[in-house]
């Protein structure tokens, strides 16, 4: 199936979901990440802020946990054009952006290429790590400049079952696919 098709799919998918339901499978998300990852205090965890309109994963669950256990979080940024990763702590301050995304006020770039997860958002992803996204690309970029053991995790509240006919060659895939049910492995080492 096309990238586009299976976009409007689960974008009315997610948006069927209640909030009770939403957040119920955030938390069997976050359970599953926490069990099979394992993350410890010092590791490094770039970690996207959900857009609460979209219906996305409640990602707040595994910031608070993390900053719990001295992992370092770092959240994207949009700053002309590019994704950034901006280093948060409890101190940080947020403002929602034009996009209606909550974003830290602050444009420094972190510069850090290597993360021992890069959780990331997704509306679709099939059975061999390929996602679907809102289109932007600015993850598919954000992949290409971060060290390649960057461990790339997806987070989705559905299981693949459809393949993605239109792969382009930009694009990166994930290395892992956590659901409310199941951990899937894609993940080829380090070349």
């Amino acid at each position: 199936m096309k990238k586009s098709e299976l976009r409007n799919i689960y974008i009315q998918k997610r948006k069927a979901l209640s909030q009770d339901e939403a957040l119920s499978l955030s938390q069997k998300i976050f359970d599953y990440f926490m069990t099979c990852f394992q993350p410890v205090s010092g590791q490094k965890v770039h970690v996207f802020i959900p857009i609460e309109k979209f219906n996305e994963i409640n990602t707040g669950i595994f910031i608070d946990a993390f900053l719990g256990k001295e992992i370092r979080v770092f959240v994207p940024k949009i700053v002309e054009g590019h994704l950034i990763s901006v280093e948060i702590n409890k101190d940080t301050e947020f403002e929602t952006s034009r996009w209606g995304i909550s974003e830290p006020v602050s444009n420094e770039d972190s510069e850090t290429h290597h993360f021992d997860y890069v959780i990331t958002p997704l509306l679709y992803c099939d059975h061999k790590g390929n996602r679907v996204g809102y289109g932007k690309g600015f993850y598919d970029e954000f992949f290409q400049s971060i060290s390649r053991a960057s461990k790339k995790i997806g987070v989705n509240y559905f299981s693949p079952d459809e393949q993605i006919d239109d792969v382009w060659e930009n694009d990166i895939p994930l290395d892992y696919l956590v659901t409310p049910t199941e951990v899937l492995s894609f993940f080829k080492g380090v070349e």
